[in-house]
C-alpha cells in the first residue's frame, strides 16, 4: 500500500479564502469511499451538510441519486456553525447551496463540485474531497500502520467572496471549538463501516492561516 496519489488542486488559484479539513480513518480507502459519495447518508454523520440530493437544473430531486459528472447537487440545510442538532439551529445559521458535480474518480477516490447559478465574477466556490493511503499512528496502542486520510478543501472567489468571508469567517472559527460536533462522524463510520477514526479538522480564512480544532 502506498501514498503516491497527488493532491488535487483547485481549478482556480486566485481565490479569496479557503476552508479545509482532514481525518485519519482506520480502514482501506475502497471501504471509506462509498461513504463519501453516499449523499443520502450525510444526515447520519455530517454536521455541516445535513442533506444533499442529486437534482435537475430546477432543484427537483431525481429518482436516480447516483452521482455523475454534470449532475446538479442541492444541499439543504447547511449548518454554520456545524451541528448535528437540527431542531435548535437558528434560521440565520441555516443555509443552502446549489452546485454542479465537476469531477468523480472512483479509481483515485476524488470528487469535486462547483457553485452554480451565479456569475463567477460575483461569487464562485469549488470543493474537492479525496482519499489517500498513508502510514500513521492513531494513538490507540496499535502503532503505525496504513490508514486512509480523508481530505477536503473548498475555495471561494469573486467580489462577494469578501462578504462571505466576513460573515462566515466567524462561524468557521466557532467550528474550531465544535469538536464534539465534528466527532459525530464517528457515529457514521463506527455504525455503518465499523471503523475507528482519529479526526483532525482545520478551517482557514486564507491558505496560510489555519485554526486547528
Amino acid at each position: 500500500m502506498a501514498s503516491s496519489r497527488p493532491r488535487p488542486r483547485p481549478l482556480q488559484e486566485n481565490h479569496v479564502f479557503t476552508a479545509s479539513g482532514s481525518s485519519l480513518i482506520d480502514a482501506q480507502a475502497d471501504r471509506v469511499w462509498p461513504a463519501v459519495i453516499d449523499f443520502q447518508s450525510y444526515k447520519m454523520w455530517n454536521p455541516l451538510v445535513r442533506n444533499q440530493v442529486v437534482t435537475d437544473s430546477r432543484k427537483n430531486p431525481l429518482p436516480d441519486q447516483t452521482p455523475r459528472v454534470g449532475s446538479h447537487l442541492y444541499m439543504y440545510p447547511v449548518h454554520l456553525p456545524p451541528t448535528m442538532d437540527d431542531a435548535s439551529i437558528g434560521v440565520f445559521s441555516r443555509g443552502s447551496a446549489f452546485c454542479i458535480l465537476t469531477a468523480l474518480d472512483h479509481e483515485d477516490f476524488k470528487i469535486a463540485w462547483r457553485l452554480s447559478g451565479l456569475p463567477t465574477w460575483i461569487l464562485w466556490s469549488e470543493r474537492w474531497q479525496w482519499l489517500t493511503e498513508t502510514e500513521a499512528d492513531l494513538d490507540d496502542g496499535k502503532g503505525k500502520r496504513w490508514v486512509t486520510k480523508y481530505e477536503s478543501v473548498e475555495v471561494f472567489g469573486g467580489l462577494a467572496a469578501y462578504f462571505v468571508k466576513w460573515f462566515v469567517g466567524s462561524k468557521l472559527n466557532q467550528a474550531s471549538e465544535g469538536t464534539a460536533a465534528c466527532q459525530s462522524s464517528d457515529v457514521f463510520f463506527n455504525s455503518i463501516l465499523g471503523l475507528t477514526n482519529a479526526l483532525v479538522f482545520e478551517y482557514s480564512s486564507s491558505p496560510h492561516d489555519h485554526i486547528r480544532a
